[in-house]
């Protein structure tokens, strides 16, 4: 990211954001890091990304925490799924700023996922519509983009402070 995880909103639009005169918090920065695109690399994504989230003293609340990941788990696992063949390892990288924090998965697959609508007769499947909700219920954003090397990255950003309701 080039504004190094800062910004005042739950994701920096446009390139570089000025940083201005103030220091960083302590808990602000990037990290991310790679992992093969088998199933015992989703508990391990989600506990890495806990534990920096504790190791930081990033100001999460429980549910914010909790949501995330879920988020985490849900696209680690869809890159498992659906992305080994072509890709394999998926890249996890979390920034964190003074008001949001923003987790991403990146595989090789050119394959855009879609969010499914729920089947109760299905079992699966509807990952992506649950980290939308989940981000959605969080005032955040998520999107699907592409990357210069023909795969994609989802990312999840996430206030840190509650949505407030009018």
């Amino acid at each position: 990211m080039d504004d190094e995880g800062r910004g005042s909103g739950p994701c920096p639009q446009g390139g570089a954001v000025p940083l201005g005169p103030a220091e960083p918090l302590p808990y602000e920065g990037v990290w991310r890091f790679t992992a093969p695109a088998i199933d015992a690399s989703v508990p391990q994504a989600r506990h890495a990304v806990r534990d920096l989230l504790l190791r930081q003293g990033v100001p999460v609340s429980d549910d914010l925490a909790q949501g995330l990941l879920l988020i985490v788990s849900e696209l680690v696992t869809n890159a498992v799924k659906h992305a080994a063949v072509l890709s394999p390892t998926v890249a996890v990288e979390v920034a964190v700023g003074a008001e949001w924090l923003r987790v991403s998965v990146e595989d090789n697959h050119p394959y855009r996922p879609t969010a499914l609508e729920a089947d109760h007769g299905r079992t699966g499947g509807r990952g992506l519509l649950l980290v939308r909700e989940i981000t959605r219920e969080a005032g955040g954003r998520c999107e699907v983009e592409y990357t210069a090397s023909g795969g994609k990255v989802i990312w999840a950003a996430l206030p840190l402070k509650p949505a407030r309701f009018s």
